[in-house]
């Protein structure tokens, strides 16, 4: 047979290319290089994420479901010789949790690597610290009439909650109180509208902004009364592993009360694993969120590029590594991108985690290990927004030209007002509509222009002199108002 490999060409070969080949590079791999940008170059962003989010911290949960429920136990005196632990051993369990650290990782790491499977791992860990509490008869406990999905579905939820509630939502509440803080200042300042990219009825910067800042704080109140729930009822949901050891116990009660002391709310009724409906209405009220919020970003990407904001430098900082002038939008171009990020994964959640196949399959499990970057993606798109936002100024020169430039925008209030005159039977007030048609599309009207047609209508007095005060700056109805919430 013919030697073939004469017939590759060596540049194909990475072993022969120098371009292509490893040899003699330092693996970057073995010196714990991240792979994701998460846990590289953006991780100061994210970082507070890991103590609710990371596979550390379901770990640390794990622990501290399968602790809180051995202590619940014991108090409830389900089963025969038990008895409530003392104050002593309830610390001494508890701070199994509050003590797990690099060194609890590596070695619940090396459990697993021999169970190979992450929660018994749990069990055998927590297993191995009772007998220096005194407790050691009372390894059998540890796990007790638990499947792992009972121990994960509480964890995850404590965890998610955690995160949302103690690194999220502040992240969140912080940018939109920026974007309202900016609403506030320029609450009067008038801009002329662009309804289709068009010129159209002046509005002001404030209002404008104001109305991002209703609809995210509509969705943060959604996102505040989530209910996290979770539920603690055995290999299908029926508790018959419980009833078997102890049939005149009140499972239900005991269950609900223990979820309950968690800070979650019980859900009574389950196959295997709780049905993650919750974390679907989550993930889809914040991928909402993050699109209004996508939304924002590319309006204010877009005035800055039509010269409304103007970028105040960072000092040091390069715009462009060719172009020394320019001063980019990039922090609200880095939140447009993570936002559709955060959104791809968070939209995958919602749809993948509502569905199992008959009481269990472990599409779930998988799915779950990515929420934290879900949610990271978000939280480095609400930091980037945040700094964005400080380094913009408002150009009041660049929105009072672009309004003294479009004296057009008053047809409508010219032809509305004769509209009120022909009801009140003033003459003359014919086709009001088709006449501001004639006289401004598709050419521009200036003041004088626009005055010279006012006074030749036969308009009242008073409604006459109205329009001829008005100026496209001072046709913004009650748009200063609305900024403020009406108590």
């Amino acid at each position: 047979m013919p030697d073939q490999s004469a017939s590759v060409p060596a540049a194909a070969s990475a072993s022969t290319s120098p371009a292509g080949s490893t040899a003699g590079r330092q693996s970057l791999a073995e010196a714990g290089i991240p792979v994701g940008p998460l846990d590289g170059r953006y991780r100061s962003a994210v970082a507070p994420l890991a103590d609710h989010l990371s596979e550390a911290a379901l770990n640390r949960n794990r622990i501290h479901v399968e602790v809180e429920w051995f202590i619940h136990l014991c108090a409830q005196s389900v089963l025969p010789g038990l008895s409530p632990l003392t104050a002593e051993q309830e610390q001494g369990l508890r701070a199994i949790v509050t003590d797990f650290g690099t060194e609890g990782i590596e070695e619940l790491a090396g459990i697993e690597a021999i169970t190979v499977h992450d929660v018994k791992a749990v069990e055998y860990y927590i297993s191995a610290r009772l007998e220096d509490l005194g407790l050691a008869h009372l390894k059998p406990l540890v796990h007790f009439a638990c499947t792992s999905e009972d121990i994960n579905n509480l964890a995850y939820a404590v965890g998610v909650r955690d995160a949302v509630e103690q690194v999220w939502l502040p992240a969140a509440d912080q940018a939109v109180a920026k974007i309202t803080a900016m609403a506030e200042q320029s609450a009067a300042v008038p801009m002329l509208s662009r309804t289709h990219g068009q010129p159209a009825t002046p509005t002001t910067l404030g209002k404008e902004l104001a109305v991002f800042a209703h609809r995210l704080n509509r969705q943060m109140d959604r996102i505040r009364q989530q209910e996290y729930l979770g539920k603690i009822n055995g290999a299908t949901g029926t508790y018959a592993a419980h009833l078997s050891a102890a049939p005149d116990a009140d499972w239900q009660q005991i269950a609900r009360t223990f979820v309950e002391h968690l800070g979650l709310t019980w859900n009574r009724l389950t196959t295997q694993i709780e049905s993650h409906d919750w974390q679907a209405e989550l993930y889809a009220d914040m991928a909402r969120f993050n699109r209004i919020l996508h939304g924002f970003c590319v309006d204010v990407w877009s005035y800055i590029s039509i010269g409304y904001f103007k970028q105040i430098p960072v000092a040091g900082a390069t715009g462009s590594s060719t172009m020394p002038h320019k001063v980019n939008p990039i922090r609200f171009e880095n939140a447009e991108a993570n936002l559709e990020l955060s959104n791809a994964l968070l939209d995958s959640l919602a749809a993948t985690l509502v569905e199992s196949r008959w009481q269990r399959d472990l599409t779930d499990s998988t799915s779950q290990r990515n929420i934290g970057v879900g949610i990271g993606h978000s939280l480095l798109a609400l930091s980037n927004v945040s700094k964005g936002l400080t380094q913009l100024d408002v150009a009041e020169d660049v929105l009072a030209h672009d309004l003294d430039t479009n004296w057009e925008v008053l047809g409508e209030a010219v032809q509305t007002v004769m509209r009120a005159q022909a009801i009140a039977g003033v003459e003359g007030m014919e086709d009001p509509y088709e006449r501001l048609k004639d006289l401004t599309r598709g050419q521009r009207v200036d003041g004088e222009r626009m005055r010279e047609f006012v006074q030749g209508l036969g308009l009242q007095p008073e409604a006459e002199a109205r329009l001829l005060e008005l100026t496209p700056a001072t046709y913004t109805g009650l748009a200063h108002q609305l900024v403020t919430p009406q108590q």
